[in-house]
């Protein structure tokens, strides 16, 4: 359990900040579904309470444990991850044509949104285990890449492009981390630009219509382009100030698609205008900052790697979701970390952050 000693290094500030964009998280759900017809669409902000409340369980647990205790069972967790994975494969729940969910009772888990954590721990063993930093060769990666194009392989297969890319820039994080020598990281990178033309062509044609659609919405605008051209209306007329709460058009008209999921940063933006997406990013540049904090102040090389993963995953998907609405990136079904309506996701990002506060928590008693 959590040794009482460690409760005077509880960082509350960065405990506040979270749990305050999840309660914002509620509120901007509510008001993205208020005005729509279905029950089940008003009733979203209600369960986004409670999977907050698992949440926070999630988070607790991830304290109460020293974080030493996952490497230990590192590879053990990552195991039962691919099981959990190729069972999805197969008793998996479709929706929208994806094979992501396993129903246990009323509960839908999203697997994947737990994979990444999985593969996250397990790397931060395998580095932690292996050379010091500038001593890796590329032969030395062949294990890494092996665990992380697996796990991706079972992901993209359901298909969730996003979460597999999201993924492979968490493994990439580590061949930085690694300090490797300049040269191979030249050839590492020089080879995966190569090789990536290639992906084209194991694209579907709807995944293929997004990237396109990407540099011209308009050949497609009621299409593969709807998306991104109805997200950049709804942040465009926020203004400064914006519409207010429940004002917002685009979300209370419908146009906007996924606006409790994928696209509530739209919702958000149109709603609170420039100033709240200037507050919002800097709440969330704080995460990000602190949480590199951690990693480098770490008391041990597990620490370091551990931290620098979750961090760069969470930060990885709040650039990604940013991006994806404004229309500098394409677009993947990528959730905002802890604004998003969804618990899979939300259950996993407050157990990264109990991680990282665990880590920053047991620096000064190693």
């Amino acid at each position: 359990m959590i040794d009482q000693r460690l409760t005077s290094n509880f960082n509350w500030l960065f405990f506040l900040i979270c749990i305050g964009i999840a309660i914002l998280g509620v509120v901007i759900i509510y008001s993205a579904n208020h005005a729509r017809p279905e029950a089940f669409f008003r009733s979203l902000y209600i369960k986004q309470i409670y999977w907050i409340g698992y949440g926070l369980v999630a988070m607790l647990i991830a304290l109460a444990l020293d974080y030493r205790w996952f490497s230990r069972y590192a590879y053990l967790i990552y195991f039962f991850t691919l099981l959990a994975l190729a069972y999805v494969l197969i008793a998996g729940v479709v929706v929208s044509g994806s094979r992501r969910w396993l129903h246990i009772g009323s509960i839908s888990i999203q697997v994947s949104e737990f994979a990444k954590v999985s593969l996250i721990i397990a790397l931060a063993k395998y580095f932690d285990s292996g050379k010091m930093s500038g001593q890796y060769t590329l032969k030395d990666l062949l294990v890494p890449a092996l665990m992380t194009g697996t796990l991706g392989g079972l992901i993209v297969v359901q298909p969730d492009l996003g979460t597999t890319m999201m993924i492979f820039f968490i493994f990439l994080v580590f061949i930085v981390a690694i300090e490797m020598k300049t040269t191979t990281l030249i050839k590492l990178f020089s080879g995966g630009l190569l090789l990536a033309p290639a992906v084209w062509f194991f694209l579907q044609d709807y995944q293929k219509s997004r990237l396109l659609t990407l540099f011209n919405p308009e050949l497609d605008p009621l299409g593969a382009g709807y998306h991104s051209i109805q997200s950049k209306i709804a942040i465009g007329s926020g203004g400064f100030w914006g519409k207010g709460l429940l004002a917002g058009t685009q979300s209370r008209l419908n146009f906007l698609p996924e606006k409790h999921t994928d696209f509530i940063f739209s919702v958000f933006a149109e709603e609170t205008g420039f100033l709240g997406v200037a507050i919002l990013l800097s709440l969330f540049l704080f995460i990000i900052l602190k949480g590199l904090n951690i990693a480098f102040r770490a008391g041990d090389r597990f620490g370091f790697f551990l931290s620098l993963g979750l961090i760069s995953s969470i930060a990885f998907y709040i650039i990604f979701n940013v991006g994806m609405t404004i229309g500098l990136f394409p677009i993947t079904g990528i959730p905002l970390p802890l604004l998003s309506y969804g618990g899979s996701s939300l259950i996993t990002n407050f157990f990264a952050i109990g991680l990282l506060l665990n880590v920053e928590m047991r620096r000064s008693i190693h």
